[in-house]
């Protein structure tokens, strides 16, 4: 959520912002009267209660005529403090309503562009492979072998969901061992978060109320199950104080996420790219304000440095502002080479969201002066095990159908092929 004294000390940057954003059904003007509207009429009733407590606190000591005014003045007030309340709060439901969704402020070097074609390419690290063979794709090598089946996924779940089986398992838990040990050597705590939550804590990151289409929900439980291990670990600290000793706090959290995937029909249904059910571990920050610019950096290397090592080649590109998601000021995509489509697709993602999630969550940390300031709070993925292992099997694969494991998972999945 945006700090209101953005609106009211620099209604220009909030101007920007929806600029940049493209967000065409906010009145600026009309939002900044109605936040001097909703102060005035609340400082008003405050006025009015001190009259009445200040009028309350004399009738004991009046009698007669005087007594009987000051009973009637006082009751009057009451009418009109009650009133007057209602009418703030009436107003800054209407004013939250409108600021509360805005999204975050865009760093400036954010490109600008609507949608993924959009992105800036900051680089590429390492060459698409040449088959001498005709190359197939990851459902192809994988029902070879058996080792992914979306028809019985299918058949017990609907559509995008598989099973997934053998050696595949095998490298699904290769890879996240190895993620948390190159983690844990940078300082990442190691967590399995709840992947139920209360909508506070999807409110808190962002995801509520601009992607609530997007969510499962256990509607019985009020509980709602996370896209990403993200919701959870942000809300971890929600309305709690660190001290500024502690920063940066840095967590790997490995979770099962879950998505709808609405709106998104007929778009990359083939196999595991995109389904509704995956396994992600997750980086999550929380730092100081002044080294957050430079914590997006360090965890953007950890992902280039977990993607390096298993030989993968990538681009690095910097999100479009169209293409941001709500809560984030900045976001960089790794796109790993996938030989079936011929082009780079997303594979993990790094984000810097400020302030935002951390002013609805009410996650401080006190400075040496003893003063209280929100945190920062980043996010970025190391292993989104799905889309990495659909890359590792396509550009690993060999003459004979079968797929090279990649030298830094050997020790870990105890095969060098499957």
């Amino acid at each position: 959520m945006l700090d209101v004294a953005l609106l009211r000390d620099h209604p220009d940057d909030v101007r920007r912002l929806l600029e940049r954003r493209a967000i065409a059904d906010v009145d600026l003007d009309e939002l900044i009267v109605l936040d001097e509207e909703r102060r005035r009429v609340r400082a008003k009733a405050e006025h009015l209660r001190s009259e009445q407590k200040t009028l309350g606190s004399q009738v004991p000591d009046l009698e007669g005529k005087a007594r009987d005014e000051a009973i009637g003045r006082a009751s009057q007030l009451a009418s009109d403090v009650k009133q007057g309340l209602a009418d703030a709060d009436e107003l800054d439901d209407r004013f939250q309503a409108i600021w509360v969704p805005l999204p975050n402020r865009v760093h400036d070097e954010v490109p600008d562009g609507k949608t993924e074609e959009d992105n800036l390419e900051l680089k590429k690290v390492g060459e698409p492979p040449v088959f001498d063979f005709e190359a197939k794709d990851h459902l192809e090598l994988a029902e070879a072998t058996g080792i992914i089946d979306v028809e019985r996924g299918a058949k017990v779940s609907g559509s995008r969901f598989a099973y997934l089986q053998g050696r595949a398992v095998l490298m699904e838990f290769a890879l996240v061992r190895w993620a948390f040990d190159r983690l844990s050597a940078e300082g990442f705590i190691p967590v399995v978060p709840p992947v139920l939550v209360r909508e506070q804590a999807l409110f808190g990151t962002g995801f509520f109320p601009s992607d609530s289409d997007q969510v499962y929900e256990v509607a019985a439980d009020d509980l709602f199950l996370v896209g990403t291990s993200e919701v959870a670990l942000a809300a971890m600290h929600g309305d709690e104080i660190f001290s500024s000793d502690e920063l940066p706090v840095r967590y790997a959290g490995f979770s099962t996420c879950f998505r709808r995937e609405a709106g998104a029909a007929g778009k990359d249904t083939r196999g595991i790219f995109r389904v509704h059910q995956f396994d992600k571990v997750e980086m999550f920050s929380f730092c100081d304000p002044d080294r957050s610019w430079e914590e997006h950096e360090f965890i953007l290397a950890r992902e280039e440095a977990l993607v390096q090592e298993l030989g993968l080649p990538y681009r690095v590109v910097d999100v479009c502002v169209g293409d941001l998601g709500a809560s984030a000021a900045r976001k960089y995509d790794i796109e790993a080479w996938f030989p079936s489509q011929e082009r780079y697709r997303e594979i993990t993602s790094c984000s810097n969201t400020t302030d935002y999630q951390a002013r609805r969550l009410k996650v401080r940390f006190k400075d040496e002066a003893g003063n209280n300031h929100l945190v920062h709070t980043l996010n970025g993925t190391a292993v989104a095990v799905g889309r990495l292992l659909v890359a590792i099997m396509e550009n690993f694969q060999q003459s004979d159908g079968t797929v090279r494991v990649p030298d830094a998972l050997v020790p870990y999945a105890g095969f060098e092929s499957f």
